[in-house]
């Protein structure tokens, strides 16, 4: 069966001369090939620091907030880095028996404590995954943290990569242990003013706390604006948000994904496009954050969250989009 993915893959072997013809000549090409897609609304494209492309192919204006699931947890990985600035964490090496000992349960496996906050943001805490078939569950439940820190042990902290909502939300829960605030205020504080954008509130848990790893929404160039954040080493506008060598680190493998086979850095998934590293922030539906650094080339793009992209599907056609379009257009800049 012939697939927008195979077609891409098809363009990618032939002849330069052939490729050449089907190749956008600009950024103002690319809204009316994504259009083809049909889960595809949005697209955003800063390149050397400019905006020099946001357009809605269908769904929602650009102006318009849009759900960017699992995305969200990159962005808790940025508070992460924020707080790790503010020195109210001294480490990411520190466990949550040092920054938010009142989330374990009383009955949590003792090796809960010994977590950090690098096994939480690389997603290797161990314990039992809350999604994919789990999540209906762990959501229903009464209080999420003490639900997702009560789960078996299935590897042990620092392992393997276990993707889970439940483990960033863990994460989001300590970082407003540790600062007092809640991670919409956190949010909102430490991003949302800093990039000029303003972050509406989200799904909150029995206990009130905001949803650590999805439901978070952000414009097509809210999006762009906290990639060239991690583009530009930390600091945005002259603020410093992030240390530096925590966005160094971030795009460095810690892990791999068993789905897509990119590596995992801190909340990003990384991978190369013509020998050039690139960094990756994706949720489901098909909403992506797209930053490959030495382009100076940030990418957001956002698609109907109701329906699923994976690895082999619509994310494939996405990503073969990314790598084989929209990139070369800034390397050959």
């Amino acid at each position: 069966m012939i697939t927008r993915r195979t077609t891409l893959a098809l363009l990618a072997a032939a002849p330069l001369s052939a490729r050449a013809q089907a190749m956008p000549q600009g950024w103002a090409d690319l809204p009316s090939l994504a259009a083809e897609l049909d889960q595809f609304h949005a697209i955003a494209v800063a390149h050397r620091g400019e905006l020099v492309l946001e357009e809605a192919v269908r769904g929602p204006s650009v102006d318009t907030p849009a759900n960017i699931k699992s995305v969200s947890k990159t962005i808790v990985a940025g508070l992460l880095g924020s707080v790790l600035q503010s020195g109210e964490i001294a480490d990411i090496s520190a466990t949550l028996e040092d920054v938010a000992p009142n989330l374990i349960p009383g009955d949590a496996d003792p090796r809960v404590g010994s977590i950090s906050m690098e096994d939480l943001v690389t997603l290797r805490a161990g314990l039992e995954r809350t999604s994919g078939p789990n999540y209906g569950n762990w959501v229903a439940s009464g209080n999420w943290v003490a639900n997702a820190l009560g789960r078996e042990f299935v590897d042990e902290p620092g392992g393997r990569m276990l993707y889970s909502t439940g483990t960033t939300h863990v994460l989001g829960a300590a970082l407003s242990e540790a600062t007092g605030d809640s991670l919409l205020t956190l949010a909102r504080d430490r991003l949302g003013d800093v990039l000029g954008t303003y972050i509406v509130p989200w799904t909150q848990d029995p206990q009130g706390r905001y949803m650590g790893g999805n439901q978070m929404a952000l414009t097509p160039a809210a999006m762009v604006r906290f990639g060239e954040l991690y583009r530009l080493g930390g600091s945005y506008d002259g603020t410093r948000v992030l240390p530096e060598d925590y966005v160094t680190a971030s795009f460095e493998q810690r892990t791999r994904s068993p789905y897509s086979g990119l590596s995992y850095g801190y909340g990003w998934f990384l991978g190369e496009v013509q020998g050039h590293p690139y960094a990756m922030a994706r949720g489901y539906g098909g909403q992506i954050i797209f930053v490959v650094p030495e382009a100076e080339l940030t990418v957001a793009i956002t698609s109907d969250p109701n329906q699923p992209a994976r690895s082999d599907g619509y994310f494939g056609v996405l990503r073969d989009f990314l790598e084989q379009t929209v990139a070369p257009l800034a390397l050959s800049a």
